[in-house]
């Protein structure tokens, strides 16, 4: 095969490559260095001895991923309290298409800070066998271990998954109602609407950086909705955006962004809020001008019917 024929069959299957990488990785930029990693091993092998282009592919891809998870835990840095992943923020009127193949398996923020909790073999089986098909026996070659071994790994994970990342609701749509409704709550200072959308045990991650007095951890929803009250001061900064496939804002000042919220929303109230302020990171991944300015007309929480004046939840 010609060289460009090669690279045509391989461009086919980048979208999905980038998609393993970005939910083994939750970096982006890293996601993309693998991709390219597994086209020069491609561009070096003879290709007739490959069967399965598709399958080769990823085995390669996951098992540069795998080393690049072990590098930095022998890395000797400074720990992150919190740390969350590079957010793929689009258009609240609909996902880029670039990002479809990233945002596929509705993969929210929340789960990608669960899946930064799994060892690297743990990560690797569960996003290869739940996420993309991958049998047990091809995932046990890649992380040398047994099937049965390779089996439980991703049991594990699923556990650590299910009991830490809810399922968010499907309707987009009644997730913009439920976010609409903590700014308008926040906006006003209204504690108890902030509570009343708040699930009892949600948790609020942010992540602004090593040493940043930004970087938290709360949980309950008395303790989320007294700190979310200084959120209303957000509001005139606030953009909608999808963050992840789901309902979330891009805070954002002068053409720079300052935070990225991304909001899980389960049974009408929300579960879990990640925000990314870290600025280095955020210069890096979100272009504000791909993000509407101000609410529309639909989302702005001073119009909507969520609004911290008789909120109409669950």
């Amino acid at each position: 095969m010609s060289r460009d024929g090669l690279s045509r069959l391989f461009e086919e299957h980048r979208p999905r490559l980038r998609a393993v990488a970005y939910r083994v990785l939750g970096s982006l930029s890293e996601a993309d260095d693998a991709v390219q990693d597994a086209w020069l091993r491609l561009d070096r092998t003879d290709t007739d001895e490959i069967g399965n282009l598709g399958g080769w592919l990823t085995t390669v891809v996951a098992r540069v991923c795998l080393n690049v998870l072990r590098t930095r835990g022998r890395r000797a840095e400074e720990p992150f309290d919190v740390h969350v992943p590079d957010p793929v923020v689009s258009h609240d009127d609909g996902t880029h298409p670039e990002h479809e193949a990233l945002l596929a398996d509705s993969v929210g923020l929340a789960l990608m800070v669960v899946l930064d909790t799994l060892t690297p073999a743990e990560r690797v089986a569960f996003v290869l066998h739940d996420l993309f098909a991958v049998p047990f026996d091809e995932i046990a070659a890649l992380v040398g271990k047994s099937t049965a071994a390779t089996r439980q790994l991703a049991a594990r994970a699923r556990r650590r998954v299910r009991d830490r990342a809810p399922a968010p609701d499907a309707d987009l749509a009644r997730q913009r109602e439920v976010v609409n409704a903590f700014f308008a709550a926040a906006r006003d200072g209204d504690l108890d609407a902030l509570v009343a959308v708040l699930d009892p045990d949600v948790v609020l991650r942010s992540d602004g950086g090593a040493g940043s007095r930004l970087t938290v951890t709360l949980s309950g929803a008395r303790t989320v909705a007294g700190q979310a009250v200084t959120f209303g001061q957000l509001y005139p900064l606030a953009r909608p955006a999808l963050v992840n496939g789901a309902a979330g804002v891009v805070v954002a000042a002068d053409g720079r962004p300052l935070s990225v919220m991304a909001f899980t929303v389960a049974d009408g109230r929300i579960v879990a809020i990640d925000v990314l302020a870290d600025q280095e990171r955020l210069a890096r991944l979100v272009d504000v001008r791909g993000v509407h300015t101000g609410w529309s007309s639909g989302s702005d929480p001073s119009n909507s019917q969520t609004s911290s004046r008789g909120t109409r939840l669950p």
